[in-house]
């Protein structure tokens, strides 16, 4: 009869399995882990090795026992055709060993053909097609049942949402089927991302797979199409069974259906084989475009996989090889504050240089201080620092507080141009307000001179970084004093081609009140906000005195934008640029739109989804021509919502609430337009 198992022991056992469920909730439902990957694996292999030890601990409820994540609340839940099951891993060349005599010995052969690919670091989603038209997309979810989320796997644009007849039949494909793989963020987008998202005062996202799974679970798909998603297929079925007799063959097939799928797999004979692609793609990892954590190792045979089967919770015939993590502990030398280029102050570690993956890491963003409170980092700290192939080191905790530790706090001026820093009330970042900051100068100009602003054409990045260089264009203003002549000195530059770009300049002085107001990159005012504040204020000057009470009788303006505009208009430097602008005849007046009707008036329109014969914003103008109103968000005083291809949460909610909803058709004949 087996010893019990000691009270300590069985308290020890239990917290680990407290502290799984805690990160797993964190990490599956709410998308915010605390934790590392590694962290998180190393926890579960300890409870894993007491469970192996002591199998009268193991429990159902053990996070051992579990493959995913429930249902987000919100989704309709679907089942799958057959289970999505977790792989598991292997930490070390001698536990695929391991996995390889196991294979062997279960169908007794000699000798195995695998096939090695790379294990993206994404969100596993089942995509179903009925007569090659894509009809559903589905999360892993609890790996029997799934998220419905196919608004959004419809917006991303590497899976295909029809699949032609002819490619079908030339791949040997059944008309329905169904492709297995992963929603992930390459390193540009992801990085691109924590940009805006930093700039926005947003959440800062821990790493891409993180960003992806939230975007992907979005109830509102708009949201998911601006996160520029990508998706790599990895399996092909058709009822739940693979199509073709190798695995090697379904990745064929993929890529010729024209899914995206890694050209990097590789067909192994033996294991020896696949350690050395392991072993080949450690060093080479980091020149991807994307993440990958290691390496999915499966055997090629379908008809060898059907006779290994399942346990309950994986694949016997698939293992995936995990690359250690790349963590070091380094000390914070001082941390100091950068300026990006739309005004935010980022703080930055400076840390005790320390080698990471082969790589010297000397300095890790913190992001925004409220990254830094909730690390506690401090001056003088020791610190865990995580570096993922290229990305931007980060810092991942603090394991040793400094004994003579100094806290960080963001400076009062800016370290550049020295004027005030502003922060908007509800906002994470600290921003330098000053148009004229030359941390800020480039992409102030670049951002004056675009197609949506003041559509300066020829004026593009490789002439503002000369103009700003020479110092020609201390501000936007300056771009009106250019002279032929220095023009004319510029690289690549004839003098014709310069008295092109003085007129296109001239030109600008014509640009409506609405492009003015968003040119001058007033934060949170977007192109939008930017007409509907140009048909309350009849000029900037009138918008730069306005209160923050006549802020608010502006559609949509609420505190945040609010805040903003007051916040920009305070610095001195800006009021001065409005004067320059106004000085060189920049000084454009509202247009006074045209009301056909009042038969709208009083009426508040929301619009959700693809229109078919215009724009939402064109239909919008027709509401306010008739004297309606065009609101962003439902609510009970909604007068009526109208709902195209694709609408999102919107649509959900005026039906919940009981709005009156519109199709195309119906909302064309109330305004009397065709």
């Amino acid at each position: 009869m087996a010893k019990a198992a000691p009270v300590s022991l069985k308290k020890e056992v239990e917290e680990l399995r407290e502290k799984l469920r805690h990160h797993e909730y964190r990490y599956h439902v709410l998308d915010d882990p605390e934790i590392s990957d590694a962290a998180y694996d190393a926890l579960l292999r300890k409870l894993k090795d007491l469970e192996t030890a002591h199998p009268e601990l193991v429990t159902s409820d053990s996070p051992t026992t579990r493959v995913g994540a429930p249902p987000r609340e919100g989704f309709q839940t679907v089942r799958h055709t057959r289970p999505m099951l977790s792989l598991d891993n292997a930490f070390s060349f001698d536990a695929l060993r391991d996995f390889d005599r196991r294979v062997r010995e279960g169908i007794g052969r000699n000798s195995i053909d695998y096939i090695a690919e790379h294990k993206f670091d994404g969100l596993s989603i089942a995509l179903w097609y009925e007569d090659g038209v894509l009809v559903r997309g589905i999360t892993r979810g609890d790996g029997t049942t799934g998220e419905d989320v196919t608004p959004n796997v419809r917006t991303i644009r590497s899976i295909p949402l029809r699949i032609e007849k002819e490619l079908l039949k030339k791949a040997k494909v059944p008309a329905s089927f169904e492709v297995r793989g992963e929603v992930m963020m390459t390193r540009k987008a992801f990085e691109a991302l924590n940009r805006s998202q930093e700039q926005n005062g947003g959440k800062v996202f821990a790493n891409a797979r993180n960003a992806a799974a939230g975007a992907v679970r979005m109830l509102d798909s708009s949201i998911t199409a601006r996160r520029r998603l990508d998706f790599f297929a990895y399996y092909l079925l058709t009822d739940g069974r693979a199509v073709f007799p190798k695995h090697s063959e379904s990745l064929v097939a993929l890529e010729a259906l024209r899914f995206r799928a890694s050209s990097d797999w590789k067909l192994c004979n033996g294991i020896d084989e696949v350690i050395s692609y392991c072993e080949a793609w450690d060093t080479k990892r980091e020149k991807l475009d994307y993440e990958i954590d290691g390496v999915v190792v499966k055997v090629n045979s379908i008809g060898i996989q059907n006779e290994l089967g399942f346990t309950s919770k994986s694949p016997r015939w698939a293992i995936a090889y995990k690359y250690p993590a790349r963590q070091e502990t380094t000390v914070v030398n001082d941390i100091i504050v950068q300026v990006g280029r739309t005004g935010a102050l980022t703080p930055v570690a400076m840390l005790e240089p320390v080698q990471i993956g082969g790589v010297t890491v000397s300095r890790s963003t913190l992001h925004n201080m409220d990254e830094v409170q909730r690390l506690g980092v401090q001056i003088g700290d020791t610190v865990l620092v995580e570096r993922a192939g290229e990305v931007i080191p980060h810092v991942l905790k603090v394991v040793k507080e400094g004994k003579n530790r100094k806290p960080f706090r963001i400076p009062r001026e800016c370290p550049v141009c020295h004027s005030k820093i502003h922060k908007v009330e509800g906002e994470v970042a600290y921003r330098c307000l000053n148009t004229g900051c030359p941390a800020k100068r480039r992409e102030s100009l670049i951002h004056f001179a675009s197609r949506h602003a003041m559509n300066i054409d020829g004026l593009g990045e490789k002439i503002v970084d000369q103009l700003v260089e020479k110092g020609l264009a201390k501000d936007v203003a300056d771009l009106y004093s250019l002279k032929l002549e220095q023009l004319a000195e510029l690289e690549r530059f004839a003098e014709k081609s310069a008295q092109n770009l003085l007129d296109e300049i001239e030109g600008s002085k014509k640009a409506s009140l609405p492009r003015l107001i968003y040119a001058l990159g007033i934060p949170f005012v977007g192109e939008r906000t930017a007409q509907l504040l140009a048909d309350r204020f009849s000029s900037v000057g009138e918008l730069a005195s306005a209160s923050e009470e006549e802020l608010y009788e502006v559609e949509e303006v609420g505190p945040k934008v609010a805040s903003g505009i007051l916040e920009f208009f305070s610095e001195p430097a800006n009021r001065q640029l409005i004067k320059k602008l106004e000085k060189a005849g920049v000084r454009p007046t509202a247009e006074k739109r045209t009301v056909k009707s009042n038969k709208l008036a009083g009426k508040s329109f929301v619009f959700t989804g693809g229109l078919v014969n215009r724009t939402r914003e064109e239909a919008g103008e027709i509401v306010l021509q008739h004297g309606g109103k065009v609101i962003s968000s439902v609510s009970k005083k909604t007068d009526y919502v109208v709902v195209g291809t694709d609408p999102g949460s919107k649509y959900d909610k005026a039906r919940e609430l009981g709005v009156s909803i519109l199709n195309e058709a119906e909302f064309e004949k109330l305004v009397g337009v065709r």
